[in-house]
Formats: structure tokens, sequence, C-alpha cells
């Protein structure tokens, strides 16, 4: 049976499962935020299960802000207590960016566009965006998603290397195929073309032949 959810994806929780969820765990009980977690509308984000966990609960994430230990705390829910929550564009995202990262925003917003991608937020942007808690530092980098079909354009991964040396902050991410897996962008531009990328899903991480990955380099 497909997942109802991938890696990635936002969710938001049913009030009482969350609940049900804070009642099984009193060693969380004064955790800054928890408690209206769910009840303000604030979304989980969907994580990789790591080993030994099983079952048909679908697994979770909720990092904290810094200010508050920047803890990150991993949970699973069964998929009838989570909705789907709408996607965050980085367009959408960036009024919540520092303002010095704008002219890398605009650049990386365009970059999408002219191959026909919206690239959307993950990390310390995102949970910023979606939460309105401070998660944004001096130290913090870009994360970024690129949903797109294989083969990813030599064109888009240069062009991401290209704003990223010029960025004021680091710029970290995936390549996002449609069966969930995600590619690290700069990993899929520099290996060879007998070579192999990293790909990480919901329940594996496995190594994928470039071939058929990246399209050619631009004569």
């Amino acid at each position: 049976m497909a997942e109802p959810f991938r890696r990635h994806d936002l969710v938001q929780v049913d009030p009482a499962a969350w609940a049900a969820w804070r009642a099984d765990r009193p060693d969380l009980a004064t955790v800054p935020h928890l408690a209206g977690w769910a009840a303000s509308g604030r979304p989980l984000i969907v994580r990789r299960r790591v080993p030994g966990e099983t079952g048909d609960a679908v697994p979770l994430g909720l990092p904290l802000p810094p200010a508050d230990g920047k803890r990150r705390i991993g949970l699973a829910l069964p998929a009838s207590a989570l909705s789907p929550a709408p996607a965050v564009s980085l367009s959408e995202a960036a009024a919540h960016a520092p303002e010095p990262w704008g002219s890398t925003v605009d650049a990386l917003t365009a970059l999408g566009r002219r191959h026909g991608l919206v690239p959307r937020p993950f990390g310390s942007l995102l949970w910023q965006a979606v939460t309105d808690l401070t998660y944004l530092s001096t130290t913090s980098d870009l994360d970024l998603l690129w949903p797109g079909r294989p083969p990813v354009p030599s064109g888009l991964l240069d062009g991401i290397a290209a704003v990223a040396d010029k960025a004021p902050m680091g710029i970290d991410g995936e390549i996002l195929l449609p069966d969930g897996a995600g590619l690290h962008w700069r990993e899929l531009r520099d290996a060879p073309e007998d070579g192999a990328v990293l790909a990480k899903s919901l329940d594996r991480l496995a190594l994928r032949p470039v071939a058929g990955l990246r399209g050619p380099s631009p004569a």
C-alpha cells in the first residue's frame, strides 16, 4: 500500500490526537510551545523513519526554535490523525527571510521559473514562515527542495551553484523526485556520469545511478 505522506510533507494534527500523544509523554510536559501547537494550526513535518521504527504510523518531526534549545522532537502518529498542510514556496516564505537574503531568494525563485520549477524551503526559513516563531539566525543556511522530474537539467544544478557562490548564506537542499526520493543537489551536480548519488526516502536510503537522473551539460 502506498504511503499516505512523503518525507518533507507538512501535516496538520488533530488536536485530540495531539493531546493524547502529549499525555503519553510526561517528559515533554514543560517543553515550550508544545501545549498549543496543534490547536494553533502549526504543522509538523514528515521525516525519514529511523532504524527500528516499524508499523503504519507516520514518522513526524518538530524542531524547536534555537532560543528554546533547538531540540528536534520525533514522534509518530496514525495517518487518520493527520491532514495535509499546504506546501510553502520560496516566494511565499520570502517575507520571513533576513533582508540580506533578498537578492539570493529572488535569484533562486527566478532560476526555478526558468526551468518550470517552484523551489520550497525547509529548515529554519520554513519553520519561521509557518509558526511565526524565531528560527533564523545570522548563521542559518537556506534549505530548499526542488520538486521535479528526471532528468534534472544541468543548467538548474549549475544555476544553483552559481547563486550559492555569491550568497551571504549557505544554500543546501535536495532535488525532490516524483517518487518522494531526495537527492542532494550538489552531489548530483558533481557526481561522475558513471557514478551514483544517495537517495533519501521515507523508509530507506539507497544509491541511485546518475545515468537518467541528470540531463546533459549545455554544449
